[in-house]
């Protein structure tokens, strides 16, 4: 039997931060980090970019957030490769995949998210590719260097920043396919129409409207099928539809809902001593209220520290935090600040798109709940986080 203070589940962003706040205030207390890549924790976010770009650094050791010696300098028992195969709430119990049982004294669940992939025929031929890890990226640019004609399904940011890379590549004719006008909801509809013109002069055929009806091959990909008849070579598909809360291993308790596992302001569920963060936490919104689950980097990054500081117990900290997504097309440098769960009532637009610089802020009936900014400077972005934080508080805009 393996005893330690602190089991932490998911070696990535919340992860990772978890024993940076644990640290600060314990510096004694026994941890395990048990994560089920092969890789020491990366940052995600810079996958894309450091990977699949032309002249990029293909290199992973440059995405480490620590080298193994950071581990070791902290006392971290980080075990790579390794799944958590039980969870026992009531006996505070871990079984990892080669059968030891962790005896903890406090848990962390930062099981983060896996790609969501739709119910179609040739889902698992070769080369379709869903990301989500290190591994993933690094064979989606091995194929991309052979497969030439590309397609992408999806219209979210993992689409469109790895649509805007690959077309990039030598020879790469890219199409993405979407069943919606891209980023309506963050850019309205004048914002969406012109991302559609921009992306299409740098040289990536849009297919809006249209939605997939499966794949075809015998073992590696061959065509893609729409649901409207239409059917068209590929050497190479990728699906980017969203991501799914990792709950397998709480599955039929109750840290497991379908909006994920519900923690209260302390990032504390309703089993004293279990906390989460990350893509799988369900937290009050202080700022922009309801419950809220954000699957972003930064967000998991905020919510490991404050939940690492909290299970020390030496420290009391609500966590609270405005919702901040980035993404990067071609030239484009986006900033999402807010809530876009619904869709907006009513929309401002402010700036030149000519210029390709503009702040889109969204409504819902008289609350402002998200900002959109395209190549605005960070002090652009810091007044824009400043008025929705206050904005339920004053009910008045100031100008950005």
């Amino acid at each position: 039997m393996i005893r330690r203070d602190y089991l932490i589940v998911g070696a990535g962003a919340g992860g990772i931060s978890a024993c940076e706040g644990v640290r600060e205030h314990d510096k004694k207390g026994t941890i395990m980090l048990v994560g089920n890549e092969i890789a020491l924790p990366y940052q995600r976010p810079l996958l894309f970019s450091s990977i699949l770009r032309k002249t990029g650094n293909h290199a992973a050791e440059k995405l480490c957030v620590h080298d193994g010696a950071w581990f070791q300098k902290h006392h971290v028992d980080l075990r790579l490769d390794t799944f958590v195969t039980q969870f026992n709430i009531e006996r505070r119990l871990a079984v990892l995949g080669n059968g030891q049982a962790v005896e903890f004294r406090k848990a962390l669940l930062a099981t983060g998210s896996r790609a969501r992939r739709p119910q179609v025929a040739g889902g698992n031929l070769g080369n379709v590719f869903y990301l989500r890890s290190l591994r993933d990226v690094q064979a989606l640019r091995e194929i991309a260097e052979t497969e030439h004609q590309i397609v992408i399904i999806g219209g979210g940011c993992i689409a469109l920043e790895t649509a805007s890379l690959l077309a990039q590549l030598p020879k790469a004719q890219v199409t993405l396919l979407h069943r919606a006008p891209l980023w309506s909801r963050s850019l309205g509809p004048e914002g969406s129409a012109w991302l559609g013109e921009y992306l299409g002069k740098h040289g990536i055929k849009l297919l809006i409207g249209e939605t997939l009806n499966g794949f075809e091959g015998r073992t590696v990909l061959k065509n893609v099928q729409t649901k409207s008849g239409q059917r068209f070579p590929a050497g190479l598909a990728i699906v980017a539809l969203g991501a799914e809360p990792n709950l397998g291993l709480v599955l039929n308790t109750p840290l497991a809902y379908p909006h994920g596992t519900p923690v209260n302001e302390y990032l504390e569920t309703d089993e004293k001593g279990i906390f989460a963060a990350g893509d799988v936490a369900a937290y009050p919104d202080k700022i922009l209220g309801g419950v809220r689950r954000v699957e972003h980097w930064n967000a998991a990054v905020a919510q490991g520290h404050v939940a690492g500081q909290n299970m020390t117990g030496k420290k009391r900290i609500k966590f609270e935090h405005l919702p901040h997504a980035s993404s990067t097309v071609f030239d484009l440098h986006f900033d999402f600040l807010g809530d876009y769960s619904k869709p907006p009532t009513r929309i401002e637009f402010e700036g030149d798109l000519a210029k390709k610089k503009f702040i889109v802020r969204s409504y819902q009936l008289s609350a402002l709940m998200s900002v959109a900014l395209c190549n605005q400077t960070p002090e652009k972005v810091e007044a824009a986080k400043t008025q929705l934080r206050e904005w339920p508080r004053s009910k008045k805009a100031e100008t950005i």
